[in-house]
């Protein structure tokens, strides 16, 4: 495609959760960061948040975490807000049904709290491919570059450490196209579209996790798409759209019914020689 642009980006996350929204009883995270994700944190690096161009970028995100482990906290339930006695929150306690304010700390009637297991994730080793206009995939490789800010991925508390920004139009990055007839040997852990334009991703393994993930998210009032932070209010509608993915395994090699393009890209970071396989109609979100 003419102006098209492709980026790499490798970073480190010592802590995250991506809530899946679908688990109720506990709060499950998704093995990978979904596309949703990986693009608010590119909106906030560069500084324009709710930008709806930033939403035609495809992305293909690869990698793992070294461990998971479930976390037992106490979330606060309601409205939050400030009053002369400091936080407060807004739940129904009352038995007329009226909204009655407590303290969030210091007092014998706190703010609603429930228990909930929720899962996380440890140390996580990251490879993100972006693909898109070259205008904005230049803006973002500045913005990574030199941080104005601390980058999150997920919760504003899942901070992220860019270890490496690269041009994939660069000679320094070997790619290859091939057709593959009968499987594909995967290095890393990634999200393969199951379905395209009413096709399904050509797998003989029937045993694989499927997740539906976010893949945007739009803000709206009263019609009209949100464009400045400072137009969220309580009446903000949230609109997300889903799609089906595979997850696949470390080594995880797929076995195909019927052949499939790849696209393979060869890098040599620091020393180590990683391989990346995407196929172009699936690997994509």
């Amino acid at each position: 495609m003419v102006g098209e642009k492709m980026l790499f980006i490798e970073l480190f996350q010592p802590f995250a959760q991506y809530r899946n929204p679908f688990t109720f009883y506990y709060a499950q995270s998704y093995p990978l960061p979904p596309k949703s994700t990986i693009i608010g944190m590119l909106q906030n690096s560069t500084g324009k948040y709710y930008n709806e161009d930033f939403w035609n970028l495809k992305v293909s995100v690869h990698g793992g975490f070294e461990s998971v482990f479930w976390n037992y906290q106490s979330l606060i339930k309601g409205d939050i807000s400030i009053s002369k006695i400091g936080l407060v929150n807004k739940h129904d306690r009352n038995p007329l049904g009226k909204n009655i304010w407590h303290p969030l700390y210091h007092s014998n009637m706190k703010a609603q709290r429930t228990p909930v297991y929720q899962q996380e994730l440890f140390n996580g080793h990251l490879y993100l491919f972006i693909k898109g206009p070259e205008k904005i995939v230049d803006e973002i490789h500045h913005a990574l570059e030199k941080p104005r800010k601390i980058l999150s991925l997920g919760r504003s508390e899942d901070v992220v450490y860019i270890r490496k920004v690269l041009d994939l139009d660069s000679s320094s990055v070997e790619r290859s196209i091939e057709t593959v007839k009968k499987n594909i040997w995967l290095t890393y852990p990634t999200y393969i579209r199951l379905k395209v334009d009413g096709k399904l991703f050509p797998m003989k393994n029937k045993k694989f996790p499927v997740y539906s993930i976010p893949v945007r998210v739009e803000f709206w009032n009263d019609g009209r798409p949100v464009k400045n932070k400072a137009e969220i209010n309580k009446k903000t509608e949230r609109k997300v759209c889903f799609e089906a993915v595979i997850y696949t395994g470390l080594d995880y090699v797929i076995y195909l019914s019927e052949e499939v393009e790849v696209e393979t890209f060869k890098l040599n970071l620091d020393g180590k020689n990683l391989i990346f396989k995407i196929p172009p109609d699936f690997g994509w979100l």
